[in-house]
């Protein structure tokens, strides 16, 4: 009897299933939104530096520090200085009102806010002689100084960052309006099982419909991949290797496959049709010490990278979130590694000695996790009123309430 894998390890092997797939995949250009959620091909180094320009971090005044005694020094008011504008040099004994964002005009190295000017508002629009009595000031006060956000020739993002707002926002700020990336992998998803029968048609005796594809293909889509679907595959061996061979080496175009995945047949059961078809190619059945998920298919078939998950929704479902997201994470730069967070146990919990226990939970805004269902591979709807999976490690056989756990949140 083999030894049960580690989770890790398991995650090891995937990590290292997948690696060149994705530089073998090539790149696309893409507009900005629509480069959301993939990862970025190659380094970008700002074209500008932001700020471009040394601007106003306040409404205020616009001065020159050297003027201004630690007394304070009564100024004339200059012409004022809008965002977007640019302003005239500033001359001596003067104090320009300008607005947050403005360019500071030449001659001008601080700003003083609006709030300690006397009187503390601007002179109307025309207003001729107009004075303005300042305190003292620092050099640089309330000044943003051009590239202090970034500088132009800096790196701005490195391949591999995986493209959220935030960065697609720089690269907006930064003037881009196409970007690089990695193209998303495509992927064969297989489910089998005689047992199993499409949603919509008659469900006759001892059938079951499928969830495993919708679940699988929606967090795949969700995780960026491109999914290949073959309709079901029943448990004969021969059928399975025509499918797969269909979308694998002498595949044609968009039905040729990046990665494989199949759901169902990789346990020791009598009728393990994942099993009895990839017998004979670089495929290893192997019992990883999880729950859900323990048996696990991994592997090559005619040269292209397989993964066998369990058949049972929920074991399926965390095989992808422990295993091939994180690994396509690592190794693609997308998507997004799961937000990790601990949180407080309501009610208690036990968990099987040696085994990496992943039970589904419902985090709350007071930061505690209420388990969904019970350890069981079939709560499709304990999984649906889930937000996160808690993660107990394989030494620890029960918790009281109130513990703290790992969640990953959905």
């Amino acid at each position: 009897m083999s030894v049960p894998r580690s989770v890790a390890a398991h995650r090891a092997a995937v990590v290292e299933l997948l690696t060149g797939v994705a530089a073998a995949n090539g790149t696309e250009h893409l507009p900005l939104l629509d480069a959301l959620g993939k990862a970025l091909a190659v380094d970008i180094h700002a074209p500008v530096s932001l700020p471009p320009f040394a601007n106003s971090q306040m409404d205020g005044f616009a001065v020159s520090s050297a003027e201004i005694p630690d007394g304070g020094a009564e100024l004339r008011v200059a012409a004022p200085v809008p965002a977007g504008a640019a302003p005239e040099p500033l001359k001596p004994g003067h104090a320009a009102p300008i607005m947050t964002g403005a360019m500071i005009p030449d001659g001008a190295d601080a700003v003083v806010p609006i709030e300690r000017a006397v009187p503390n508002s601007f002179p109307q629009p025309g207003a001729v002689d107009a004075v303005v009595e300042l305190p003292a000031t620092e050099p640089g006060t309330y000044v943003r100084n051009a590239g202090s956000d970034i500088a132009a020739g800096a790196l701005a993002l490195p391949a591999g960052t995986c493209l959220g707002p935030a960065q697609l926002g720089l690269l907006a700020a930064l003037g881009l309006t196409t970007v690089e990336v990695r193209k998303p992998l495509r992927v064969l998803l297989v489910t089998t099982g005689d047992e199993v029968v499409e949603p919509g048609r008659e469900l006759a005796t001892g059938k079951i419909y499928d969830s495993n594809s919708t679940l699988l293909e929606a967090s795949m889509r969700q995780a960026g991949l491109e999914v290949l679907r073959s309709g079901i595959s029943d448990d004969d061996p021969a059928g399975l290797l025509a499918v797969l061979r269909n979308h694998t080496g002498s595949g044609q175009g968009n039905d040729t496959a990046d990665l494989i995945v199949t759901t169902g047949g990789v346990s020791k059961g009598a009728y393990e049709v994942v099993r009895q078809a990839l017998a004979p190619h670089h495929v290893e059945f192997v019992p990883v010490a999880m729950q859900p998920g323990g048996p696990q298919g991994i592997g090559n078939f005619e040269g292209t990278p397989f993964l066998g998950f369990p058949g049972n929704p929920v074991s399926c479902l965390v095989s992808f979130e422990m295993f091939l997201r994180p690994a396509l994470s690592l190794v693609h730069g997308a998507p997004a590694l799961r937000t990790v967070q601990k949180a407080r146990l309501v009610g208690t919990l036990t968990s099987p000695d040696g085994k990496h226990q992943v039970r589904r939970g419902t985090v709350g805004i007071d930061g505690s996790v209420r388990l969904e269902g019970g350890a069981g591979s079939h709560l499709v709807h304990a999984l649906a009123r889930s937000n996160a999976l808690v993660q107990i490690p394989s030494h620890v056989t029960e918790l009281p309430e109130g513990a703290e756990v790992e969640v990953w949140m959905l």
